[in-house]
């Protein structure tokens, strides 16, 4: 088949989730398919530099992201019927090339991956005799709904408590618009699939998990020396739901263990952390890491992997990641929403500060326990291992096309 993948950013190098999702995707389907890939990228910069998608697609072309300003985004945020991620990437210029590409490129799928790129397919390419999958990444109105929820609890929050309400009234609307649109949805998780089915009902979604790359955690480098006493968090740290978990797990969580344990140190690894976390830089527990070429050093260091997100929606790439580093975790329910897990199997569940710390404090003291949830875990990323899920991928595009009613 000839497939054209539309991205929202550059999917390399592949160290988040967008990312990941995508690169891997091209990854697995440029075997036995032919693949072009029009994106959205930060700079021209990064098509110019040599990369595997360069090998892996046959055609690679993208435009620079659009820049909004706040005050735009304000007067959207009011005024404008089209919710905040409909507008983020929405270029005049990219619309016009989509339509070059569609008109010579003879494909049999175009996949459009997420709901900032889902404007493109509904009015580019909806009258296309081809196949549209419109791969949603996060049920995006259900992640506005659980930021609202949060944020309506803290009236310092509040001024964000409104904006994600009327994202979550919009997108509710949008997200049904752009699943009616598209030949084929594929959500990440049942739990997704479900949420998109309230939106539009009897809607036709294949649940297509996101995956994990086993073959680049059999020679690990070596892990970074964190103590015996170290928690690790990793993930974008200017995305909300990162920094609305580790707030909290600092400033409720976090105390509670080291009253425990005083050793006890927190490290935050990720990209680009928001200003708000500038105030956990004076915490003698907790070191606020920033970028790093690869996590899994830091994975390997962790002596308790700590997932205390309560906000957000899809699968987090996070919990495969350090499952297949065979580390042991401490997670919210939501924070690792979409998997197959069993509270003291894969991971211990926690949810309220005092269980959070009780549990994080009893593994800490406990190293075996740790390296039978640990061993779990890695049962876990198996299961979800990329070679494993591209075929159904594949199995989607060769089934009968169907639109939602």
């Amino acid at each position: 088949m000839r497939l054209l993948f539309l991205t929202p950013q550059w999917p390399y190098p592949p160290r988040k989730g967008t990312t990941l999702r995508n690169f891997n995707l091209i990854k697995g389907l440029a075997a036995r398919h032919e693949i072009d890939l029009l994106t959205l990228v930060e700079s021209q910069a990064e098509l110019a530099a040599p990369t595997p998608l360069h090998a892996l697609c046959r055609r690679v072309d993208g435009m620079q992201v659009p820049r909004r300003s706040l005050a735009l985004r304000a007067r959207d945020t009011l005024l404008s019927p089209w919710p905040d991620m409909a507008l983020r990437l929405w270029l005049p210029q990219f619309a016009a090339r989509l339509q070059q590409w569609l008109a010579g490129g003879g494909y049999d799928v175009v996949q459009v991956e997420g709901i900032e790129m889902a404007r493109y397919m509904e009015f580019q390419i909806a009258n296309c005799k081809l196949q549209m999958v419109f791969d949603e990444h996060n049920c995006e109105y259900v992640l506005q709904q659980r930021t609202f929820e949060t944020d309506a609890r803290q009236p310092r929050h509040w001024l964000g408590a409104v904006y994600s309400f009327i994202q979550w009234q919009k997108l509710r609307r949008f997200e049904a618009r752009a699943c009616r649109a598209a030949s084929r949805v594929i959500a990440v998780s049942e739990a997704d699939a479900q949420a998109l089915r309230r939106l539009v009902p009897n809607l036709d979604v294949a649940v297509i998990p996101n995956g994990i790359d086993l073959s680049t955690f059999n020679s690990p480098p070596s892990s970074v020396n964190l103590g015996d006493f170290s928690l690790v968090f990793t993930g974008t740290m200017d995305f909300r739901p990162n920094v609305d978990a580790v707030l909290w797990f600092a400033a409720q969580v976090l105390p509670q263990i080291v009253a425990q344990q005083p050793n006890t140190h927190f490290y935050i690894v990720g990209q680009r952390p928001h200003p708000r976390l500038a105030v956990l830089r004076g915490n003698p527990a907790i070191t606020l890491v920033g970028a790093v070429e690869d996590v899994r050093p830091y994975l390997a260091g962790a002596a308790v992997y700590v997932v205390p997100l309560r906000m957000g929606g899809g699968t987090r790439f996070k919990i495969l990641e350090a499952a297949a580093q065979r580390c042991a975790m401490v997670s919210t329910r939501l924070g690792c929403e979409g998997f197959p897990v069993q509270d003291g199997r894969e991971l211990i569940l926690a949810d309220t500060p005092a269980e959070f710390a009780a549990a994080v404090v009893a593994l800490l003291r406990d190293p075996a326990r740790r390296a039978q949830l640990g061993q779990a875990a890695f049962a876990l990323a198996e299961a979800f291992d990329w070679q494993k899920i591209i075929p159904a991928l594949e199995a989607l595009y060769a089934s009968k096309t169907s639109r939602a009613p």
